[in-house]
């Protein structure tokens, strides 16, 4: 997939993006650490977070379910992403998460921060508004997802960000004190979510990880199921062309409906762009789309009721001639 590069937005393609700082930007109420730097060993040590599902790499289908974070930090090394992000990378590599979260955790400045892994294909910006929704319903110090078989699923939550700083300082010290070794490296994720008060949101799909070509293969063949498959082409495709606008796709539908049964079967197509088209120009919005899809339609309808007039039989009702028509007044009597 070709890179979104905004301009001036840093952080997107393959150069790190300036670290924001104690008091980076946090404006959507919450930031985003992606955990992308995995070893793969399932797959055979292939770059998991660049596996495609659904014409997309499972990282850029992770950042798309993030979109709505002040900063999303990727803890990686820097590669070609579809929307901007920060990178981080924890030291030494390959320190395993702990040690990644709080490389990751440095460049955040939002109270609360939704950590996930790369490899999660169904994770939908849905899910995260959930985790933040259940967050802050309590004082717990997380949310997070809980599998088809009820276990946790720690990477993939929101926490509190002081409560996850808290006790990564408190292990760094500890690990510090007994083995004179200040860092994370090589410590379980376990030591820290046992320190903390969590609640739990079960969801069987979007907690979905590909941690095998067996996981890869059952992802790919779902979002092609009747009732994911337009979804999952038009978020894909959005992605692709750099678009964040969301329409309201029945409405497009159904306008390619009355375009091809009232007009001519091509017409479907070449409707819905020129409503894209026209709705661009006017620098619009998901209103502005479904109002220009509205007049489409409306238009394909009076074609649909003329063809229904003129194939009416005289007599019958329907008049084939307009009301005002009179003998020898057209143009060419």
């Amino acid at each position: 997939m070709t890179a979104y590069e905004p301009p001036g937005d840093p952080g997107a393609g393959t150069d790190p993006a300036p670290d924001p700082g104690p008091t980076g930007p946090g404006r959507a109420g919450y930031d985003a650490v992606v955990l992308a730097g995995g070893a793969a060993r399932r797959l055979g040590g292939v770059d998991k977070p660049g596996l495609r599902v659904g014409g997309r790499a499972l990282l850029d289908r992770v950042l798309a379910a993030c979109a709505g974070a002040g900063t999303t930090v990727v803890v990686a090394e820097p590669r070609p992403t579809a929307r901007p992000v920060t990178w981080a990378r924890e030291d030494p590599p390959g320190g395993g998460p702990l040690a990644a979260l709080a490389a990751g955790l440095r460049h955040t400045a939002a109270e609360h921060v939704v950590v996930v892994s790369a490899d999660l294909p169904f994770l939908a910006p849905a899910t995260v508004g959930r985790l933040l929704a259940s967050l802050a319903a309590g004082d717990a110090d997380g949310a997070l997802l809980t599998d088809a078989d009820g276990r946790d699923q720690p990477l993939v939550a929101a926490y509190r960000a002081p409560a996850l700083r808290r006790e990564l300082a408190a292990l760094a010290r500890d690990r510090a004190a007994r083995d004179g070794v200040p860092d994370l490296t090589g410590l379980p994720l376990r030591r820290l979510t046992g320190a903390l008060r969590l609640t739990r949101v079960p969801d069987a799909v979007a907690s979905f990880d590909c941690d095998t070509w067996d996981d890869l293969a059952t992802a790919r063949a779902r979002i092609r199921e009747h009732g994911h498959v337009l979804d999952e082409w038009i978020s894909a495709a959005k992605d692709e062309l750099g678009i964040d606008l969301d329409v309201d796709t029945k409405v497009l539908l159904d306008l390619a409906r009355d375009a091809a049964h009232g007009v001519a079967r091509p017409a479907a197509p070449l409707t819905t762009f020129l409503v894209g088209y026209a709705a661009g120009r006017a620098q619009g919005g998901p209103e502005v789309v479904a109002e220009t899809a509205r007049k489409a339609a409306a238009l394909a309808l009076r074609w649909a009721e003329e063809a229904a007039d003129a194939g009416a039989a005289p007599g019958k009702g329907t008049p084939d001639a307009a009301p005002d028509a009179t003998p020898d007044t057209r143009p060419d009597a």
